[in-house]
């Protein structure tokens, strides 16, 4: 860039060299790209700061000091602590993640003993070119795989599909293909094109699959599904799940509707929610007056894309929650729940 990016720059201002520098532009982004890709070497550590400084300053060192081998053994001990760290870690943690117009929340287990994703989400393109949609093609779900990476994940326990809306499932394919995951459940409605697109990639790589389940097992807790009846609406049919971890409960809703709402009331005893992800992005479909009257959510957690074309979240179901506190990933980001002991503490990553 230095000795012939910038000079032929400068030259293009007098001469008509354009051509030239076009010429060198392309082989610097051919060179951007082709490095980028390599990735074998890319390493990404928990988020541990000291640890972080600490070999930052090691690796530095070795590399300014004649190549000097001789604390090798101390990069690797830092690196095996940055590795150790977090499977030492007794707090369990919810994310509530920020996928725009979409549902994907986060559930790992203390010492990541188990970690389950519900939903991916799904980046939804309207009216874009085909070419121009490929180019600038990004997954949401390498921001997930990253924030795995650098907590220090390594495996996904647990993949829940709501159901085969494309907001919550449409980059599950591409999660598989590029993390480690050891199984997927399904809902119990009839597999669409895009829950077989998904099980088609499941099938290649030999990952378990299950549709509908009744209880999950997760590290010394359970994840129980509330919806064994099959109703006539795909979104009814979403997988609830509910978690109480050691007092604190928390009622995912998928996109289930009022129907739904009514058959959770009248078959189990939910009151006192801690956390529920309000059920359809916050529509006046999901959370009726009654169902948040009988579960009492302390927090509503609505999960929407900013100035989405929907109109969501819905006055009338703002007006339902407002009893409760209220977060909104358009409005706060990515939400952490950190659960210790009966308690939790939150906070937001806008």
């Amino acid at each position: 860039i230095s000795m012939v990016i910038y000079p032929l720059s400068l030259i293009s201002l007098v001469l008509p060299i354009d051509f030239i520098l076009n010429i060198f532009l392309n082989i610097l982004d051919f060179l951007n790209n082709f490095l980028a890709s390599i990735t074998i070497f890319k390493v990404i550590l928990p988020i541990h700061s000291f640890i972080i400084i600490g070999i930052y300053y090691l690796i530095f060192y070795l590399f300014t000091s004649s190549l000097n081998y001789k604390y090798g053994g101390m990069l690797f001990i830092v690196l095996f602590i940055a590795y150790l760290i977090p499977k030492l870690d007794s707090k369990a943690y919810a994310y509530f993640l920020d996928v725009g117009q979409g549902d994907s929340a986060l559930i790992i287990s203390s010492y990541k003993k188990d970690v389950t994703l519900i939903d991916t989400g799904g980046k939804v393109e309207f009216n874009k070119e085909e070419w121009k949609e490929q180019k600038e093609k990004y997954y949401l779900t390498d921001n997930t795989i990253t924030l795995l990476k650098s907590l220090g994940i390594r495996r996904l326990d647990n993949l829940i599909i709501t159901h085969g809306d494309f907001d919550h499932m449409g980059e599950a394919g591409h999660l598989v293909e590029n993390f480690k995951v050891k199984r997927v459940i399904f809902n119990r409605d009839e597999i669409n094109d895009l829950e077989q697109e998904l099980i088609d990639i499941l099938d290649e790589k030999k990952i378990k699959y299950y549709k509908g389940a009744n209880k999950l097992k997760i590290y010394k807790h359970c994840l129980e599904f509330l919806n064994t009846k099959l109703l006539d609406d795909e979104n009814d049919n979403s997988n609830v799940v509910y978690l109480n971890y050691e007092g604190i409960k928390f009622l995912f809703m998928g996109d289930a509707g009022v129907k739904r709402e009514k058959e959770i009331v009248n078959n189990y005893k939910l009151e006192n929610i801690n956390f529920l992800k309000v059920g359809h992005h916050g529509s006046d479909t999901s959370s009726s007056k009654e169902f948040i009257n009988k579960i009492i959510p302390q927090i509503g957690v609505i999960s929407v894309g900013k100035n989405n074309l929907y109109g969501h979240p819905n006055v009338e179901t703002l007006n339902n929650l407002a009893n409760s506190k209220i977060y909104r990933t358009d409005v706060d980001g990515t939400i952490e729940v950190i659960l210790k002991k009966y308690k939790y503490f939150i906070k937001t990553y806008a």
